[in-house]
């Protein structure tokens, strides 16, 4: 493991960890990535290639949760907003989240975002590979199509 995964690593378990805290008595966890059960979320780019995800804490369609999110590669979002805040670390894969016609930032493992809630934005795995994300977020997670939000 290099410094920069391990790094990553640490702070997304930082993460969990403060908001599991936050959540009230939680028992201890240690969960191998190959033990991570991944579902799809009903979120699709243009082509029909689908977000997975799979809780780390919490439960994302019901209130604070941390997730990993697997964005399929080529993945490009429809603009969008989401309710509330949230945070977004980049574990393997380039992504890149911005605004509807900005040049994109590629984000490279290590990598973090902050995306305001109430903000329209286009989020991408630019990678030839897929992208795979730790999202934090202190409320429910939603996606309204920018279309859908005016």
């Amino acid at each position: 493991m290099n410094f920069r995964t391990f790094a990553l690593a640490a702070l997304a378990l930082g993460v969990a960890c403060g908001a599991a805290r936050a959540q009230g008595h939680q028992p201890s966890v240690s969960k191998p990535v190959t033990q991570l059960q991944y579902g799809g979320t009903g979120v699709k780019d243009a082509s029909g290639k689908e977000l997975l995800a799979s809780p780390a804490y919490g439960d994302l369609g019901k209130g604070p949760h941390g997730t990993f999110i697997r964005m399929p590669a080529g993945f490009v979002s429809h603009a969008h907003i989401h309710s509330g805040d949230y945070w977004g670390v980049v574990i393997s894969g380039v992504a890149a989240n911005g605004t509807p016609g900005s040049t994109d930032v590629p984000l490279p493992a290590g990598s973090y975002w902050f995306q305001k809630g109430g903000e329209t934005h286009v989020t991408k795995c630019l990678s030839p590979n897929e992208c795979l994300f730790f999202i934090s977020q202190g409320g429910k997670f939603d996606y309204v199509v920018e279309s859908m939000a005016h």
